[in-house]
């Protein structure tokens, strides 16, 4: 039992520190101009007229849920 909350404690801190490492290489200048892409795929649909503005990253969902499935596909498969 132990075994098994080790492995996750160990892959959860080295996500984090990929995580981290990947926000600090972004951050360089203070603006986040490495993750500029993130938000600005196509089928991010953007409304802005006078009174009213209307965000809808669905590009972005979509890229953000395959690499989570792919992530816990592959946590499923290596620690089950």
């Amino acid at each position: 039992m132990f075994n098994d909350i080790g492995k996750f404690v160990v892959i959860a801190a080295l996500v984090a520190v990929v995580i981290g490492l990947l926000l600090m290489a972004s951050d360089k200048t203070g603006t986040w101009e490495g993750l500029n892409w993130f938000g600005n795929l196509p089928f991010d649909f953007r409304i802005e007229k006078e009174n009213f503005r209307l965000y809808f990253p669905m590009g972005s969902s979509i890229v953000l849920s395959i690499l989570l499935s792919i992530i816990f596909y592959l946590f499923n498969k290596f620690f089950r």
